[in-house]
């Protein structure tokens, strides 16, 4: 939350996550300038983070547990575009409904929208490659990876900054128990979510996903006679 890190911690993440960000949107400008259709999968992939992250529950870490929603966003335009998207999320949540901070935010986009995207997509991409995972289920791995990548840096951060009687290791033991009582449950409800919001894209909008290489003709196909 605002104010919760010590200055050069803050600093120090917002240094970090800069170059992230910057890249991604240099991708961003790459990807929109070769096919412009992709705007509005990107705009439901950026809503999507901000709705689910803005579900918070307090926590006594001075942090809060809530969904990432960045999993989505992950497996379909990379961690980098990802990073983006998150960070535009962080920006309007911290100005309007007091959620995180701009003080916290390079921490929280390192966490929330950096790190666990790119884990995420890791996952994502090694699924996918073994062509014995399906997209839905792709998808739900990715999502609960996202989340829990997130909330284990998050448990870092706070460790790094505030060890418990010196000990950076106990307090990342104390910090990542805390938020596992919530996140794990979390982190397998978003990525049921989200496997479910894939699926139904394929079937409204599949010519978006098969040009950015998510998914091929065979599996469109099965996907959208599941559902007729």
């Amino acid at each position: 939350m605002e104010g919760y890190l010590p200055i050069e911690w803050c600093v120090l993440w917002a240094l970090l996550s800069a170059p992230c960000v910057m890249y991604g949107l240099w991708r961003m400008k790459q990807m929109i300038q070769q096919d412009r259709r992709v705007l509005p999968l990107m705009a439901v992939c950026g809503a999507f983070v901000f709705v689910l992250s803005a579900l918070k529950i307090p926590s006594v870490t001075g942090s809060c547990s809530h969904p990432t929603g960045t999993g989505l966003s992950a497996a379909f335009f990379g961690p980098w575009i990802t990073s983006v998207l998150g960070t535009i999320v962080l920006v309007f949540q911290a100005i309007l409904l007091a959620h995180g901070g701009l003080t916290t935010l390079g921490a929280n986009v390192f966490s929330m929208a950096i790190a666990g995207p790119f884990v995420a997509w890791i996952v994502f991409v090694g699924l996918r490659k073994t062509g014995k995972v399906g997209l839905g289920l792709a998808v739900f791995v990715t999502a609960a990876v996202a989340n829990l990548v997130t909330y284990t840096v998050t448990s870092l951060q706070l460790a790094l900054a505030f060890p418990a009687d010196g000990s950076i290791l106990s307090a990342f033991i104390a910090f990542a128990a805390i938020f596992a009582v919530t996140q794990i449950p979390l982190a397998i409800i978003e990525g049921i979510i989200c496997g479910l919001v894939a699926k139904y894209i394929v079937r409204v909008k599949p010519d978006i996903l098969k040009g950015l290489g998510v998914i091929g003709d065979e599996e469109i196909a099965k996907i959208q006679g599941e559902a007729a």
